[in-house]
């Protein structure tokens, strides 16, 4: 028998809750336990899915090989550096780091330890993806909507992702996932954005040129009424359209001198569960996980890049 990944969660907020109840079920983990600043939170979650709550982080630590952080992005680099220096490997939620100073100070201490560094950019396990890669070679034109309502207040702080901008908490999601399929240098950002209930930009929208020739246009909302995932993306001779949230699509495509409209055929999955498992399966293996630290701290370069534009556009 193959002995099971021994696994803990570190916050066990509204998204934390989910990283432990899919551990829970993993044949290829353990959850060993979780750990969060609320003790009575914690201990509500180990009960829910029938493992332990630890009193501090470095209990937990001394009794697992891996775990979840899923803490505000503001203390993400003081929690993986603990863990890190303790030989933990980590699977770290979007973004990487509140700063591209903190993301390297992230990448450099796993790569001394040797120890695996993931980051949680869940999109990239949905399977609508995996539709995307076989066919987007070389994307002209990429367009994509992320759209959510205000998260709601929380007791022990701002609501959920407000500590940062939109930028980090929403459209990172969008800018890994094109950074991956255009592999290609960002030669130009025009970007807008504004606060509106937050204290950073809770809407904001970017058009990045590529040195391909590519075109993407991203937008990203936490203030609307309505919830939408989708990307389109064009190439030489068709037009993808995909929902994330649904995980339905269709392609058209030029043929014959005609366009003809064709389903996606896609098998439909929950990303986290996919993520975690791949994640499991890489700490099992010592396998390079599907989105590093590495690439991670470029989507979050390009980020911090996008917010810097908005800012100088304030001026």
């Amino acid at each position: 028998m193959v002995e099971k990944v021994k696994v803990g969660v570190v916050g066990v907020g509204s998204l934390g809750r989910h990283h432990a109840r899919i551990y829970a079920g993993l044949p290829g983990a353990e959850l060993v336990g979780v750990y969060d600043s609320n003790t009575e939170r914690a201990r509500k979650v180990a009960q829910s899915f029938g493992t332990r709550a630890f009193a501090a982080l470095s209990e937990l630590a001394s009794r697992i090989d891996a775990a979840s952080v899923v803490v505000p992005t503001d203390v993400h680099r003081d929690v993986a550096l603990e863990l890190i220096e303790k030989g933990i490997h980590l699977l770290v939620e979007k973004p990487i780091a509140a700063t591209t100073a903190e993301a390297e100070e992230m990448v450099a201490a796993a790569q001394r330890r040797g120890t695996i560094l993931q980051v949680g950019h869940v999109e990239r396990f949905n399977p609508v993806l995996g539709f995307l890669e076989d066919r987007a070679g070389q994307p002209r034109f990429i367009e994509a909507h992320r759209l959510a309502p205000y998260p709601p207040q929380r007791k022990e702080g701002p609501p959920r992702g407000t500590e940062v901008s939109v930028v980090l908490d929403l459209m990172i999601h969008d800018l890994e996932v094109i950074l991956h399929l255009v592999e290609s240098e960002v030669t130009e950002i025009r970007a807008v954005g504004v606060p509106v209930l937050s204290s950073s930009e809770d809407i904001a929208n970017v058009r990045l040129e590529f040195a391909s020739g590519c075109v993407a246009n991203v937008t990203a909302s936490r203030i609307s009424p309505e919830k939408m995932r989708k990307i389109r993306v064009f190439v030489e001779d068709a037009y993808i359209s995909l929902d994330y949230g649904r995980q339905v699509g269709e392609m058209y495509h030029k043929k014959g001198g005609r366009i003809e409209r064709l389903p996606v055929p896609i098998e439909k999955g929950e990303p986290l569960a996919n993520e975690l498992t791949s994640f499991v399966e890489c700490v099992a293996r010592r396998a390079e996980p599907v989105v590093s630290a590495e690439h991670a701290a470029e989507a979050l370069r390009l980020a911090v890049r996008i917010m810097n534009s908005l800012r100088e556009r304030k001026r």
